[in-house]
C-alpha cells in the first residue's frame, strides 16, 4: 500500500497537482509492482518562507542519508 507525500512550492494549478499524481501512480505501479487502487498521493503546498522549517530541515536534511534523490540546493534557496 505505497502512500507518497509530495511537498511543493505554492503556486501550482490542480490540473498540475493530478499529472503529478498520476505520474507518480505509474511509475509506483511500474517499479513498486503494485495495483493503482492501493497507491495514494497526497500534495501539501508549502509557502516559500517556510519550506526550511516545514521541509528542508525535517524532511531532507535529517534524513540525508535515506533519501534516493538528493536536492541540488542548501537549506535556504526555497526551491
Amino acid at each position: 500500500m505505497p502512500h507518497v507525500i509530495v511537498k511543493l512550492l505554492v503556486g501550482r494549478s490542480e490540473q498540475q497537482k493530478s499529472s503529478i499524481a498520476e505520474a507518480i501512480t505509474l511509475a509506483i505501479m511500474a517499479h513498486a509492482n503494485a495495483a493503482a487502487s492501493s497507491v495514494s498521493v497526497s500534495i501539501v503546498d508549502i509557502q516559500p518562507d517556510r519550506w526550511t522549517a516545514d521541509v528542508y530541515g525535517p524532511d531532507i536534511a535529517t534524513n540525508w542519508d535515506r533519501l534516493y534523490k538528493k536536492p541540488g540546493y542548501g537549506p535556504n534557496s526555497g526551491q
